[in-house]
């Protein structure tokens, strides 16, 4: 037998263990593509992808592509870039009490349909979040891959308490969590380490360090990774020497000092960027027309449109809330350019629920000064490193999940261009858009193979 056949069954075996319904999708080689494969690596003209079994097989010269087995689709004058992910929404918004199914599936349509193919829910109603994760895991809903925290972890009365896992000592905590781990089975935990007091918002008891400690000791020991909600660089600092694996937001406080910017580059620990959720409220306030874009009038429907532009822009005109943060917005922008300057892990996070916002992430960023090539990265490898799936997630690399999306613009030259979605890819399988329940109806056929 040919070792390349024994590597193609290998590959196919640990697919159909992984990802059930992606052994049945055809194989696929887009030949002629400009590759950037995520790791940052410059733009690689006249590539040949192969796709079979839910995974990246070959990644070659067209000119040794063309033999490859499989429907072969040519991608002259497009770009393939890996499928974009965010580290952290929290689906339906986090403070809904009423959540409705069908419309966490149109908001999950609106991540695929933006090209984003992976999410992270860092917070919400477990009954909510983790249906949707178990029908998104056997096929039942077209969306992007669910990881979830469900209830997160915090002491009485801090922040994200009302939808959290409430514990105050150790080790009378480990029943709490022991019970969470069971029930709701958490890809990540997420953690509070918060005490307001900035902004207009008043104060709040602090997780105790100690306590945190031996929480994400304790998670980790049971292999689940942690992300901590900070927001100040003490207590950005405070988590990571506590052992946190992530941090769910940029620090905006304040600029951040040279000692921090090289303790992020020396740790590697990765940080979400979540611009857009404090950029948001100014933005619909000050240019409401963002939301004729495409991609918004695909993922929310007329009514919600109107609504935003009518009675949420009013409310967020008269909030105090809206004018601090468009101040602070500019300080976390350049927070996160000198961490990412330095070689700390910048990972791309919305704090948002709907796949548009990815994109307004991305822009944030190349208005910070960081060049696109490198917003890529933080869109894929980087953000999978954040969730601990760099093995198998985040680049354009032979053996790993087939996650892709093809463009008609280059976004190496504006990251802008990352919108000119042709066609997207998840585990091995072309997305059909006409099956996607949009929120804005049925969108006009972007792929034309």
């Amino acid at each position: 037998m040919k070792i390349g056949t024994v590597i193609r069954g290998a590959l196919a075996a640990a697919a159909a263990f992984l990802m059930p319904s992606a052994v049945l999708a055809e194989a696929m080689v887009f030949d002629n593509v400009t590759l950037i494969d995520g790791t940052g690596r410059p733009a690689q003209p006249g590539m040949s992808v192969a796709i079979e079994g839910g995974r990246f097989t070959a990644v070659t010269p067209t000119a040794v592509g063309r033999s490859l087995p499989g429907r072969h689709i040519d991608g002259k004058g497009r770009w393939l870039i890996p499928g974009l992910m965010d580290v952290h929404i929290h689906l339906g918004g986090p403070y809904n009490p009423q959540k409705d199914h069908d419309q966490g599936v149109q908001a999950l349509a609106s991540f695929l349909y933006s090209g984003v193919t992976t999410i992270y829910d860092a917070g919400n109603d477990p009954r909510f979040i983790l249906t949707l994760r178990d029908e998104e895991r056997a096929g039942r809903i077209l969306a992007p891959r669910i990881l979830a925290t469900g209830n997160l972890i915090t002491y009485p009365g801090s922040h994200g308490s009302a939808m959290a896992i409430e514990v105050d000592s150790w080790p009378q905590a480990k029943a709490a969590l022991d019970r969470h781990i069971a029930e709701q089975k958490p890809d990540i935990v997420k953690l509070t380490l918060e005490e307001h007091g900035w902004g207009s918002r008043p104060m709040i008891p602090l997780l105790p360090l100690d306590l945190m400690e031996n929480i994400i000791h304790y998670y980790n020991a049971h292999g689940i990774r942690t992300t901590a909600h900070t927001s100040s660089e003490l207590r950005a600092t405070e988590a990571i020497f506590a052992g946190i694996d992530s941090l769910a937001h940029p620090v905006i406080q304040g600029p951040v000092s040279d000692d921090f910017v090289r303790l992020m580059a020396a740790k590697k620990t990765p940080m979400a960027t979540t611009l857009t959720i404090g950029e948001g409220y100014s933005r619909l306030v000050e240019h409401p027309d963002y939301l004729d874009q495409p991609l918004y009038a695909a993922s929310y429907s007329p009514a919600q449109i109107a609504e935003l532009k009518s009675k949420t822009r009013a409310e967020w005109k008269e909030r105090s809330w809206t004018w601090w943060m468009k101040l602070m917005t500019p300080i976390a922008q350049e927070n996160l350019r000198k961490i990412d300057a330095a070689g700390g892990i910048i990972a791309i996070g919305t704090d948002q629920s709907i796949g548009p916002a990815v994109h307004r992430e991305m822009e944030l960023m190349q208005a910070a000064g960081v060049a696109p090539l490198r917003i890529i990265r933080m869109a894929t490898l980087n953000s999978a490193r954040h969730l601990g799936r760099e093995e198998d997630l985040g680049s354009v690399e032979t053996g790993k999940i087939a996650d892709a999306v093809l463009l008609s613009a280059d976004p190496t030259k504006d990251i802008n261009n990352a919108k000119a979605i042709v066609a997207v890819i998840k585990a091995g399988q072309l997305i059909d858009e006409d099956k996607l329940p949009m929120a804005g109806g049925r969108q006009p056929r972007r792929r034309d193979f």
